[in-house]
């Protein structure tokens, strides 16, 4: 059976670009184990986080609505799975592996904690003191040590790109990185490529979700650029299509031009450096996979249209208000009794230390977890949630 999964190693070895992440020369897992018969390296990692517990949480956690707040608003796991979409069609466009980038995407937010970006900030400063809150470090601290799945061995033991891919945002983290990991090298351009879709798809779904809660306009967003290209051209194309249709074709059509733009912008920076190996691409290839200037101002512009008049929102705000009341309690409660927690979560206290052990336990919530157990600890009207 073995004979699978070479034939899957041969195909990589014939058909990617030289400077790819191939399986065979994975620089492996922590703890040393066979190679499955069928699948690759990559594969088998994809395989893993589809089915650990943090992944199917993804679906009751914030990407900027909380999840009662409506059945159509994306969640992390639509978010997710969106990022794994956009980051295939790129790595397969650039002869890149496609496997690696898919199991990065999957993993990307598995260190989300409920409440998204207000509820990492919140952990962050509880955690001041105690070595702080990343949501990247807490997704590879889930891959390596939360998830216990296995016999063998803590976590998932997935292979060290993988893993790497996972921290993929760590050069905006000031604090020590985690062994094995230095900010000196690049990042895979597998891992870049993902970087680049996980903001493609947020942008264009928040562009989408604010339209459908109607935070602002179609004329509003017309201001930017991209908007206002796609969305006029959408509309001389199809005169007599309904509003909700013309706005999906103008978000399809903003995603394809920003994929199509990234993906001869970094064939041309990796022409421009000469990358011939991975090797390569570790050593001088830092931000290859990324837009052309146009676009990225564009995008720029796009982001900062989010900013004002999605993400300062008095209604996204109130949300983020309850979000912080709702962690603040919980972690000061769990904290001053750990007797509240569950007995697996306080076996690790010994180990990891009480504010770790009670950070790891509300970081792995969901939204409406979090909302029912302060309101059990509180009282239902407590957070206003």
């Amino acid at each position: 059976m073995d004979e699978l999964r070479r034939l899957v190693e041969r195909r990589e070895a014939e058909l990617l670009a030289p400077y790819a992440a191939r399986s065979a020369e994975s620089l492996g897992r922590t703890h040393p184990e066979a190679e499955h018969a069928m699948r690759s390296a990559f594969q088998r990692d994809r395989d893993r986080i589809i089915h650990t517990t943090a992944f199917r949480r993804l679906e009751y956690k914030t990407q900027v609505f909380v999840n009662h707040e409506g059945d159509h608003f994306r969640t992390r796991l639509t978010h997710t799975v969106e990022v794994s979409q956009i980051a295939r069609s790129i790595a397969r466009a650039l002869r890149l592996n496609e496997e690696l980038a898919e199991a990065v995407a999957l993993g990307h937010d598995l260190g989300h904690p409920p409440f998204g970006h207000a509820g990492e900030k919140v952990l962050d400063g509880l955690m001041e003191g105690h070595g702080g809150f990343e949501h990247n470090l807490q997704a590879l601290r889930i891959v390596e040590q939360l998830e216990r799945r296995y016999p063998a061995f803590p976590g998932l033991n997935l292979t060290w790109e993988t893993r790497e891919g996972i921290i993929k945002y760590i050069r905006r983290y000031g604090g020590p990185m985690p062994p094995g990991f230095s900010n000196g090298i690049a990042p895979s351009l597998e891992a870049q490529v993902v970087d680049a879709a996980d903001e493609i798809a947020y942008n264009n779904h928040d562009l989408d979700d604010g339209l459908s809660s109607r935070l602002f306009t179609p004329e509003e967003a017309a201001g930017c650029a991209l908007w206002e290209e796609h969305h006029r051209a959408a509309k001389e194309d199809f005169p007599g299509a309904a509003p909700r249709e013309i706005k999906h074709e103008t978000i399809r059509r903003i995603i394809n031009a920003q994929v199509t733009d990234l993906i001869l912008a970094t064939r041309r920076r990796a022409g421009e450096l000469a990358l011939a190996s991975i090797a390569d691409v570790r050593q001088r290839g830092h931000g290859c996979a990324a837009f052309s200037p146009a676009m990225e101002e564009r995008n720029q512009e796009l982001k900062r249209f989010l900013m004002e008049r999605m993400y300062r929102n008095e209604r996204v705000l109130r949300l983020e208000a309850s979000a912080r009341q709702v962690l603040t309690d919980l972690f000061r409660a769990y904290a001053g009794d750990p007797a509240r927690l569950p007995p697996h979560v306080t076996r690790r206290e010994e180990a990891d230390g009480r504010p770790r052990m009670v950070c790891d336990y509300v970081a792995g919530m969901t939204d409406r977890f979090a909302y029912q157990q302060h309101s059990r600890l509180f009282g239902p009207a407590a957070a206003g949630g």
